[in-house]
């Protein structure tokens, strides 16, 4: 059976349990704690402070959070108001730091094989209880924040946001949207020609993907995804490695196309993101107004210098042939273009330095659940680049940056990426000082010992 046959059988499950499961899947095995029954403030006591912006830690401090925010941070001891019943957490010298932000993740798609998608097909709730296990995971490795990059994550979201689900703050872009034979379109040949008249595919009806050719139906799938709750639009703008009918090397959307789906996302005061690696592909889609570059890995010295000059993110990922690989058989098409994108990571980061590009990070796993456990490791894998105190910064304050680029789209308006007095109160403590030996990352389960989203405290390792 191939790549694209096998997906196309576990999007069938999958479109059977959105549809006919949804409102039956409990989300509840795991529920958030209530915020009522806790505290009303939590006082981190003795703590060395990496803020998310500084490449050293504070002198000891105290931190006081009270409700989601932090509400003042000193050297001295800091005063509680008498109203207020309070939760002490003495460090001991250890350091806080902001909770990590990923911003390439799918959350529906990453913690399963094909192999485990294609069994789900007689039971299609448990994609539903992977995907709420992933979110759980994911803030238990310390990540409170990321932007899901394609797939159906609009109900997980909501779910977690209601506190029955525990999970880190999402930011959606439902489907990637995708010309024919483009990244996002995972229909058999079976399926061709299209006509007026043809059925969405699976992928297309369950969120995964949406197939448009041309500027009027790029509008209406773009304006499909805000209307459904996108913060951001995501479209293939070129050639990937996961798709099997879309060379590396191919561009995909004419300039004019690619506009549409920009004009209609600052309609909505929002910005288009773009799947892409090469310079053709990168530099059309930054003259049509994209504002996102996700992965770039075959950039050049030409589209760099553009990228800069027009204050374009380049959102990366250190893709290198390494245990950390999406698996791909080897010998397959997918595994050559995977070569190929990995043999570009190391130029692509040198040239985001040489120009001072504004650089994210995000980390793109797919159908791989021993990498979902990998991410902070992958995070890690960066001082191959930058230094610790860079690397922090980048999955704090500097993602934090791109996902407030979603503007009123924005799902959690707020200071996050930072802990400063008026932040969102998503902390971490750490056993260890990651600026010095950032490998801490590496085993959140050992060395996060405390761990907060939206001022409520989900782990708590204090004796």
């Amino acid at each position: 059976m191939s790549t694209r046959s096998r997906y196309l059988f576990a999007l069938g499950a999958l479109l059977l349990g959105l549809f006919g499961l949804i409102t039956q899947v409990s989300f509840a095995q795991n529920p958030a704690p209530d915020r009522n029954s806790q505290s009303g403030a939590v006082l981190f006591e003795d703590v060395r402070i990496f803020d998310g912006v500084s490449n050293t830690l504070s002198a000891p401090s105290n931190v006081l959070v009270i409700g989601n925010k932090i509400q003042a941070i000193d050297t001295r001891p800091l005063p509680i108001p008498a109203d207020i019943s309070v939760t002490r957490l003495n460090g001991a010298g250890r350091v806080l730091m902001p909770g990590l932000i990923d911003v390439h993740t799918h959350l529906f798609m990453e913690t399963s094989t094909q192999e485990d998608l294609i069994a789900a097909a007689t039971a299609p709730e448990r994609l539903f209880q992977r995907a709420q296990e992933n979110a759980t995971g994911m803030l238990m490795r310390g990540f409170t924040s990321v932007r899901d990059l394609a797939g159906p994550v609009f109900e997980l979201k909501r779910a977690i946001d209601r506190g029955t689900v525990v999970g880190p703050r999402i930011w959606p872009s439902g489907a990637m949207i995708s010309q024919t034979s483009g990244h996002g379109d995972f229909r058999e040949m079976s399926d061709l020609p299209r006509t007026p008249t043809s059925e969405l595919s699976l992928a297309e009806r369950f969120g995964v993907g949406a197939i448009a050719d041309g500027v009027d139906e790029v509008l209406r799938r773009t304006r499909e995804q805000l209307m459904m709750g996108a913060s951001q639009i995501k479209l293939a703008a070129g050639g990937g490695v996961a798709s099997d009918n879309d060379p590396l090397d191919v561009s995909q959307y004419t300039e004019a196309e690619l506009k549409a789906a920009v004009d209609a996302a600052e309609d909505w005061n929002t910005y288009v993101a773009v799947h892409a690696y090469t310079p053709r592909s990168i530099q059309k889609s930054i003259r049509a107004g994209v504002k996102s570059i996700e992965h770039g890995q075959l950039l050049d010295d030409a589209t760099a210098r553009m990228i800069a000059e027009n204050d374009v993110w380049l959102s990366m990922q250190p893709f290198l042939d390494d245990e950390d690989a999406n698996p791909y058989p080897e010998g397959s098409e997918n595994r050559a273009k995977q070569l190929m994108v990995s043999a570009g990571t190391d130029n692509a980061y040198n040239l985001a330095k040489q120009y001072n590009i504004k650089t994210a990070w995000g980390s793109d796993n797919l159908f791989n659940p021993r990498g979902a456990t990998r991410q902070g490791a992958k995070l890690a894998k960066l001082v191959r680049w930058y230094t610790p105190a860079e690397v922090l910064k980048m999955a704090t304050s500097t993602n934090a940056e791109l996902l407030a680029l979603s503007g009123s789209r924005n799902p959690y308006p707020g200071k996050l990426g930072v802990v400063q007095a008026e932040a969102l109160a998503d902390l971490l403590l750490v056993n260890g000082d990651p600026l010095a030996n950032i490998r801490l990352i590496e085993d959140p389960a050992r060395n996060f010992l405390v761990i907060m989203k939206d001022g409520v405290i989900y782990k708590n390792q204090l004796s």
